[in-house]
Order: C-alpha cells, then structure tokens, then sequence
C-alpha cells in the first residue's frame, strides 16, 4: 500500500475539531439511536451495556490448553472481521507507529523471529513499514514471509502458531477493510520501560489522528492508553471522540503512582478532561467501592482481563453499574450478554418500564447485591 506523507499541520486539534460533528462522529447502527454521544461539557454518555472483542476475536495465548485462545490470529484483519460476525459493538486493537511514521496494528515492543537457528528481536518502533510487513503470513502470493515468534509473559519464546492465520496490518487499512458499523477502541501503545519526551509523544499521537481523521468518517471510536501523559495529551489534540485511561487498578505496582490505583486513574481522567476508565476486572471486582467515585464523577468504567470471559462475572458487572466489557471469548459472552442483559432491558422498555427499573434475567436483591460486592474481594485473592 503506497504511504501518504504525513503533514501534521493537519491534524485536527482541540480549536479546530468542530463541535456539531461529536455526536455523528460516535454514531454506529450497532448502538441505539442514541449512538454515543461526546456533548460540549465531554462527559461521556454510553447508551448500552457494551462488549468489545479484545484485539478483534480475542487474543493469542500460545501456551493455553483452550484453543479459542488460538483460533485466529489476533490484531488481524482476519480477526476484526470474524468478530463483526457477532452482536458486539466494537473492537478493540493496539497501534504503534513505524520508524517511517506508519500506525501499525501490533501489541507486544518486539516482534521475534529466527533465521539460522539464531533467535532475534526488533522493536516495532524501528522498523520501518516494510520491515514490519515482512514477518508472517504474506498476502503476495507465492512470498515467504520471515518466521514469527512470541516471548511469554514466563520467558519462553514460542511459535507463533495459530489455528488460523493472517497477515499484519496497518490502521488505514484496517479503517478501510474491517465493517464500518464496528467501532473501535484505538489503544495507544507505549513501551512501559522506556522515559517518552512530550514532544515525541504529540508527533506519535499526530502521526496516529492523521489516519483518524482521514479515514474514521462515522465510524465510533474510543482511544485508550496505559500512559497517562499520552491519554491526556491526545484529548488536548483533539475533541471529537472521548478518551479513557487504562489501569491495572492497583493488581500490578508501577514506578509511575498514577497507574496504581482506580482512585490515581480518577485523578488523571479528572485533570486531563478524559471521559473514562478502563480497568482490569480484578481491581474493580477489588475496590467495589470505587465504582460508584467513578459514576460520581462523571466518568465511564469499561473493564477487561480474563475473567471477563466468564458470563456471570459480566453480568455481575452490569449489575454494579459498570459501562462495558472487553473479551476474549467474543462468540459465548456477546450471546450471553444479548441474552441475560440487552434483551430482557428491551423487552422491558417496549412494555413501558422506565430504563432505570428494568431488570436483566440475572436478578438480584440489593441485600443480595451488597453481599456479593462484599464477597468478591475476598474470592478473587484466592
């Protein structure tokens, strides 16, 4: 694909960005009518329970025993397609950007790979378009592609073996090639081990909205990240789609305090004007009590991890107020979600109940409720 230089003089900014275009930016016939909406105070209005495919069908664990885990391969195109196929209403995906100033879909800082029996590394940031598009599956038919490799969370390096694969990608494309009724969740990705400059990080950042601006037309979008100069920087950059800070809740210790806790990534989305949250599970399903200090101060709370693969701890979720889910397991939780949540609240809405009152199929008591917000601490230490 030939590249556009990037002028990022062009890049929409906070002044430029008009205001009459929010609301039509973030509309997607996957949602209500009510689409989702970024109005002139930037709270930010989630009209239904969401669910988000994690890096499109789910992500690779290459040494878990569940194949779902391994059914396709992640952050493709092949993988944001397979998961439009199910009644999700976005996915979610990471992005770097090349040496050359190409946003890139990828997860991990480096990309392993083996050539006469020597295993090698090379971090995505500094290869170029080319060089990044070399490794794996080839869409140029008869080309060989170099091996692809994985490093584990333990150390080992793996095969990156899939039941089915595909080529890597870049964000245009993936603007271009995956349903447009999707939206997607843009987590901007930063190496935790490495001191950004702001001035590196706003040409990133422009580098990424340039592609944004000239290919999402209505497609919804939500941007994410785990640094928070980053979060808060491309909500200064821009203010058409709303953006949330991603944290560990307090299940991991970082040098940088404001990443360690749900009550740090308040304080961060309050300073820099972002719209929401998204945490692991584990540290909402933690600290209970930080939910309603998130609803309190106006903010959305979107969880992920590996529990979110587990029906009942999702619909646990919506019961405690909680904005949406990212999975794994895209097939069994949107059904499960469809099933226990969305339908019965629009059954409920067509026989005139107010939407506050309307219940979902998992129905509890709020002594029952109280109880088990109590207990979940306590069972998820075990």
């Amino acid at each position: 694909m030939a590249l556009k230089a990037v002028n990022v003089t062009d890049v929409p900014n906070l002044d430029q960005v008009p205001e009459n275009n929010a609301s039509l930016s973030l509309y997607s016939s996957r949602l209500n009518s009510e689409g989702l909406e970024l109005n002139s105070e930037a709270t930010f209005k989630v009209p239904k329970f969401l669910v988000i495919g994690h890096r499109g069908h789910g992500m690779n664990i290459l040494q878990s025993s569940d194949s779902r885990m391994k059914a396709i391969k992640e952050n493709t195109l092949l993988s944001f397609n397979s998961a439009a196929k199910f009644p999700i209403d976005f996915i979610e995906f990471d992005v770097q950007v090349t040496k050359d100033d190409c946003p890139v879909i990828f997860h991990d800082d480096f990309i392993f790979s083996e050539e006469n029996g020597t295993v090698f590394e090379k971090r995505v940031t500094e290869l170029s378009l080319e060089e990044f598009l070399c490794f794996g599956p080839q869409r140029e038919a008869g080309k060989q592609g170099k091996s692809l490799l994985r490093k584990t969370k333990d150390g080992k390096i793996l095969n990156w073996n899939v039941e089915t694969d595909d080529s890597f990608c870049t964000l245009a494309e993936t603007f271009q090639k995956v349903d447009p009724s999707l939206g997607f969740n843009i987590e901007l990705k930063f190496d935790d081990h490495i001191v950004y400059q702001q001035d590196h990080l706003i040409h990133v950042l422009q580098v990424i909205l340039q592609v944004v601006s000239e290919y999402a037309k209505d497609r919804p979008i939500i941007f994410s990240s785990f640094h928070p100069d980053a979060a808060q920087l491309v909500r200064k950059l821009q203010n058409t789609y709303p953006v949330f800070f991603l944290t560990n809740g307090g299940t991991q210790v970082y040098y940088d305090v404001r990443r360690n806790s749900l009550e740090e990534a308040i304080k961060v989305c309050m300073e820099g004007g972002l719209q929401g949250i998204v945490s692991e599970v584990k540290g909402v399903f933690g600290n209970p009590g930080a939910v309603p200090r998130i609803k309190e101060s106006k903010l959305s709370l979107l969880t992920y991890g590996k529990l979110n693969n587990v029906p009942e701890a999702v619909c646990m979720q919506h019961l405690m107020g909680i904005d949406g889910v990212i999975v794994d397991f895209v097939q069994e939780i949107s059904h499960a979600v469809d099933d226990m949540i969305i339908k019965p609240l629009n059954e409920g809405l067509r026989e005139g109940e107010e939407e506050t009152e309307t219940k979902s199929k998992l129905q509890f008591s709020q002594q029952e409720l109280s109880f088990l917000l109590k207990l979940i601490p306590e069972l998820i230490q075990h």
